[in-house]
């Protein structure tokens, strides 16, 4: 841990101790994890005590972790499961309308909301991390009224993720139609949607059906370590 991170570290022990659950490093950058029940109580002390000042909240996104860390396409080898790997399906990603759901196994709550901030006054980044308790109606605090820059974020992660952001004053769709069924950022949101919309020259308007896009991943190029990539200057440095 470097200095500039210890110090930070120490200054949110001391303020925050007690709602504080996880405190991780990574890659040169603090994380903490609080409860969804301190999420807004925390904010507004990392934005008002002079110690922390984060004024800036930078970003705020949605995270699903069902079957997080289970990619059906990552490979360094070539694979022994033929074209079949590309077509058939093994994870929530590729699902159609109706397909069973694969249940996730993770010790954790399936969704959370990120929050990146910024201290002007002391040059240093923090990113707080709160789960959703209830994964079928997953609701977390909005932090508008300590960021208002919250506002859209917040919005893009209800209408992505189904996330609901309590006391946010017009949350609603922004990015996908106003009819728009489901959240496409869900890993049990098919990767190709659900429906599909076109022109209909006959009824002269733009009508709804069935995605027509067949659901499928290709296997990846796989590099491998042989004579064909072998540098002589590389090898010997």
């Amino acid at each position: 841990m470097t200095t500039r991170i210890q110090q930070l570290s120490e200054r949110l022990n001391a303020v925050l101790s007690s709602k504080i659950e996880q405190q991780i490093e990574n890659v040169g950058e603090l994380t903490i994890e609080v409860a969804a029940a301190n999420l807004f109580a925390v904010c507004l002390q990392l934005r008002d005590d002079e110690s922390l000042a984060f004024e800036q909240l930078i970003d705020l996104c949605g995270v699903d972790y069902s079957a997080y860390g289970q990619v059906e396409w990552e490979t360094d080898v070539a694979t022994s499961s033929g074209f079949s790997r590309g077509v058939e399906a093994s994870e929530n990603g590729r699902l159609k309308f109706g397909d069973d759901v694969t249940e996730t196994n993770n010790d954790r709550p399936r969704f959370a909301v990120v929050y990146h901030l910024l201290s002007v006054k002391y040059n240093c980044r923090l990113r707080i991390r709160v789960y959703a308790e209830d994964e079928a109606m997953p609701i977390v605090a909005s932090v508008m009224d300590v960021w208002r820059v919250a506002d859209w974020f917040e919005r893009e992660a209800f209408d992505l993720y189904g996330i609901h952001f309590e006391g946010h004053p017009d949350l609603r769709r922004i990015l996908t139609d106003y009819g728009f069924v489901g959240h496409p950022f869900r890993k049990d949101f098919p990767l190709s949607g659900n429906v599909e919309m076109r022109y209909d020259e006959e009824q002269k308007r733009v009508i709804y059906q069935p995605v027509s896009i067949e659901p499928r991943v290709l296997v990846p190029r796989v590099i491998r370590k042989d004579n064909r990539y072998f540098n002589p200057e590389e090898d010997e440095a």
